[in-house]
Parts: C-alpha cells; sequence; structure tokens
C-alpha cells in the first residue's frame, strides 16, 4: 500500500480501536501515519485492548519528555513489569538499574558511567578510527554483501567486546545475546521460541562472564565495564538475577542503537541523495548528520513506565498501576518541534534535540560512545570516497521495541 493510500486507511480507523503496539507496522516501516494521527487527535490514547494488555500511549514530543522527566509518578521498577510494553514473563524477571528509580537507581548507574566520559572517549577515538579503516578497506568491492552484517554488526561488537574486556574473538557471542534478550517470542522464525529458552540463553552469558568477574573483582582488571561492576559498592555484591540483568542491560545499550543507526543512516542517505551530496561537498556536517540519523532512525520505538498514583496528563484521567508507553519513534517525528520532520537532513538545525536516547535519569549512558563510532564511520567513509549503493530491500526485524535491520544488501562501486 502506497503512503497516500495508507493515510487515507488510517484516517478511517476509529481512534478507540488504535493499536499501535502492533510489531508489523515496524517491520514494515509503516508506522508513520498512524503516530501522526495519534499526535493530531489523541496524543495522550488510551488502548483498551492489545495482546499486551490495556495501556496509554504519549506520543507527543513535549508529553514523552514530560513524563520522562516524572520519574516519581511515572516508574520504571521492574515489579510494576518492565520497561516494555509486554510485561516480562512471571518468575523471568531480571533487575538492572534501568529497572529502578532513585535511590537503588543512582549507584548502580554511576557504576558504569565512566566507561563513556569525555576522557574515556578521548582515549578510544584512536582505536575506533583504525578498527573502521580496517573494516572499510577489507569490505568486497562490486559484488553483493550484507551491510549489516560486515559492517554494522562487525563494528559494534568489536566496540562492546573492548568495553567489557571480552575475548574479540567471541565478540559476537555478545551480539547473539543482545538479539536473544529483545527477541520478540512472535516473531515469524523467532530466534527464541519461550521465555524459558531466552532466559537459558541468558544463563550461558552469565557463565562466560562469571570467570571475568571473579578475576577482576581480586584485582586483575583494567578500565572496562566488568572491572567496574566488581569493585564498586553498588554493584560488587549484586545477586545472580541482577547479574543477568545487568549484563544484558548494558550489552544491549552498547549495540543496538550504534549497529541500527549505522544501517538505518546508510538507507536514509541512499533514499536522499541531495542529503549525501551536501555531506560530500562539506565533511564538518558529519557530526550533525549524526544526530539526523538518530533521530531518524530511532533505534528504541518505545519504554513503558507505570503510574505510581493518579495522574492527569494531558487532560486524560491515569489511574495507579496504568502502563504509560513513551513512544520515542512519534516524538522524533512531532511536527511542533521538527520542520518536516519525515524528510533526513542532514543539517537541520535542531537534529540534537531528539529523544531517541531518553531524558533525565533514564538518558542512554552510553549515549557519547554511540555517536563517537557513527562519526567516525562516516568520517572514514567520506575521506574515502567509498560509494555505497543499496542492492535491494533491507529487512526488517519483527518488534515494537528495538528498531533493527537483519540484513541490508549493498554494493560498493568506487
Amino acid at each position: 500500500m502506497d503512503q497516500t493510500k495508507l493515510g487515507e486507511y488510517v484516517k478511517g480507523i476509529p481512534l478507540e480501536d488504535f493499536d499501535i503496539s502492533d510489531p508489523e507496522l515496524y517491520r514494515t516501516d509503516s508506522w508513520r501515519p498512524y503516530f501522526k494521527r495519534l499526535r493530531e487527535s489523541a496524543p495522550v490514547h488510551y488502548c483498551r485492548d492489545s495482546p499486551s494488555g490495556p495501556y496509554w500511549s504519549v506520543s507527543g514530543y513535549d508529553l514523552v519528555s514530560e513524563v520522562e522527566l516524572n520519574h516519581k509518578v511515572y516508574s520504571n521498577r521492574a515489579e510494576f513489569g518492565g520497561i516494555q510494553l509486554q510485561d516480562i514473563a512471571p518468575k523471568m524477571n531480571r533487575l538492572s538499574f534501568v529497572s529502578m528509580d532513585p535511590p537503588e537507581h543512582t549507584g548502580r548507574r554511576r557504576s558504569v558511567a565512566p566507561i563513556a566520559n569525555r576522557s574515556s572517549l578521548r582515549g578510544v577515538t584512536d582505536l575506533i578510527r583504525e578498527r573502521t579503516a580496517k573494516v572499510l578497506e577489507a569490505l568486497p568491492r562490486n559484488e553483493v554483501f550484507d551491510w549489516v552484517d560486515l559492517v554494522s554488526t562487525e563494528l559494534t561488537s568489536m566496540m562492546l567486546a573492548t568495553m567489557f574486556d571480552y575475548p574479540q574473538e567471541r565478540r559476537r557471542e555478545l551480539i547473539f545475546w543482545s538479539d536473544v534478550a529483545t527477541a520478540n517470542l512472535n516473531a515469524p522464525n523467532p530466534l527464541v521460541k519461550t521465555e524459558t529458552e531466552r532466559y537459558a540463553e541468558l544463563e550461558r552469558m552469565a557463565d562466560s562472564f562469571a570467570p571475568l568477574w571473579r578475576e577482576r573483582a581480586n584485582g586483575k582488571g583494567g578500565f572496562d565495564l566488568i572491572t567496574m561492576l566488581a569493585n564498586n559498592d553498588a554493584t560488587m555484591n549484586m545477586d545472580h538475577e541482577e547479574f543477568i540483568g545487568t549484563l544484558f542491560l548494558l550489552i544491549v545499550g552498547g549495540n543496538d542503537t550504534t549497529r541500527n543507526s549505522m544501517t538505518g543512516g546508510l538507507l536514509a542517505l541512499h533514499d536522499n541523495p541531495g542529503e549525501l551530496d551536501k555531506v560530500r561537498n562539506d565533511h564538518a556536517l558529519v557530526p550533525n548528520m549524526v544526530q539526523e540519523m538518530i533521530r531518524y532512525q530511532t533505534p528504541v520505538i518505545h519504554m513503558r513506565r507505570t503510574a505510581l498514583e493518579d495522574a492527569v496528563l494531558d487532560g486524560q484521567s491515569i489511574s495507579k498501576g496504568d502502563k504509560v508507553v513513551l513512544w520515542y519513534i512519534s516524538a522524533n517525528f512531532d511536527e511542533t518541534v521538527f520542520d518536516n520532520p519525515n524528510e533526513f537532513l542532514v543539517d537541520r538545525g535542531n537534529a540534537r534535540r531528539h529523544l531517541s536516547f531518553g531524558a533525565g535519569i533514564h538518558r542512554c549512558v552510553g549515549d557519547g560512545l554511540a555517536e563517537l563510532q557513527l562519526r567516525v564511520l562516516w568520517e572514514e567513509i567520506l575521506a574515502r570516497d567509498v560509494r555505497v549503493q543499496v542492492m535491494g530491500p533491507a529487512e526488517r526485524v519483527y518488534s515494537n521495541f528495538i528498531r533493527a535491520f537483519s540484513s541490508l544488501p549493498v554494493k560498493i562501486v568506487s
């Protein structure tokens, strides 16, 4: 269905029948008219019936920000069901600091924050540039290959292994566990088929990390996430469940934004060749282009909160215990904030205002590292005048949580 027909179809759906939790909307990249309708007619919208139960959708930029910044009313705490629209399965809950509020959240987040502070980023910039150059130089020429596999996944897996000081030869294990942690069990050919199978794989992840933890807790670590966690008062005595939860939080957070923005950014430039010409003619646009890529891609589709008390949001009465879903993918395309939001503009004046990293106390702790990796990738592509041609449609992942790609066929033609 073309965009005009899709828009007309969506206009005909009664608002009370709207359920934008369907992962197929994101797999087919057909979500835009649904959220446009909600932003215009019901920016705080109640869905009474969905596979995940009733929930409130918050789709406007300012309203998403308002909820994000009010953790005293809208909670992340795991005991209320987690940070995704779908509740965590019974007895499968794994704590991490993203599913906590202050004061528990504060010390745990601080324990890992140094991995992405300014001095740390300066320290890894040369390493990222060296690896990026090697990956680009090793790519096939004049033959089709998968950009997701050979570029996006390869670069992010190397950096993720560095962050954990995990063996580089086993770096793809980290990507596998990230995909397992976020996999939709109802997807066609799912990576895992049951919650039991999912958590069995995450137990294997914990088993792989346990020797590293023991070694580094005894003073043999360096500057890496495991050493930080094992030697900080807030995290050194985590129980097994929180250990697993924290590992998969950091693994998912450390790769999904970067990996999928590397692919989504290339696709955006392919679809907008005039914007590619702009940045080829002015490499100083790269940092701003990276922000626009992160806005346009919006790698995390939503985050869920739970109301701790009765509240009113944009005139709607929210009851204690209600699910409140923050649709970042809609906020980043809010016409009241971003002019012509469906256009990809490398010189967009306020691209940095995107909410892809969240806001407030739960803003992504590794945002600067993601931006750095994306900036270096495009600096190196432009410096070499690598011309990448998209050769077929992207395959997107069936998910309403992570806006991800499973493949993108491309060919280097220069």
